[in-house]
């Protein structure tokens, strides 16, 4: 019998020391878990932050693309009337050059014919 109860002994040794290793790997696992789940808290925070930054970022490029095309369509129209103003101009220089030949001719003294 004390080779039953010697081998009892050693099952119950073994027993108890796969469950502390068993209960050592548990500890583990919840200071891994604790400190992944750490680490997601703070992503979550800095996923926060960054989404509220990204918002205001976008708005921003909203607002500045629309004064780009106001801009744009300010630049472009004032371009055209230039442009008009331009041929008006030259329009009016050939007028005024055209008078001004007429003009002359007019107040030319006339020739006598001989």
């Amino acid at each position: 019998m004390t080779q039953q109860a010697a081998a009892l002994q050693n099952y119950n040794n073994e027993l108890v020391k796969c469950m502390e290793d068993l209960c050592s790997k548990r500890e583990e696992l919840n200071r891994q878990i604790k400190q992944e789940e750490e680490e997601k808290e703070r992503l979550q925070h800095d996923i926060g932050i960054l989404s509220e930054k990204l918002k205001r970022v976008d708005e921003s490029l909203a607002q500045r693309r629309s004064a780009r095309t106001s801009f744009d369509r300010t630049i472009t129209e004032t371009e055209a009337a230039y442009t008009k103003i331009l041929e008006s101009s030259q329009s009016l220089l050939s007028v005024l050059k055209l008078e001004a030949g007429n003009l002359s001719k007019a107040t030319e003294p006339r020739r006598k014919d001989h």
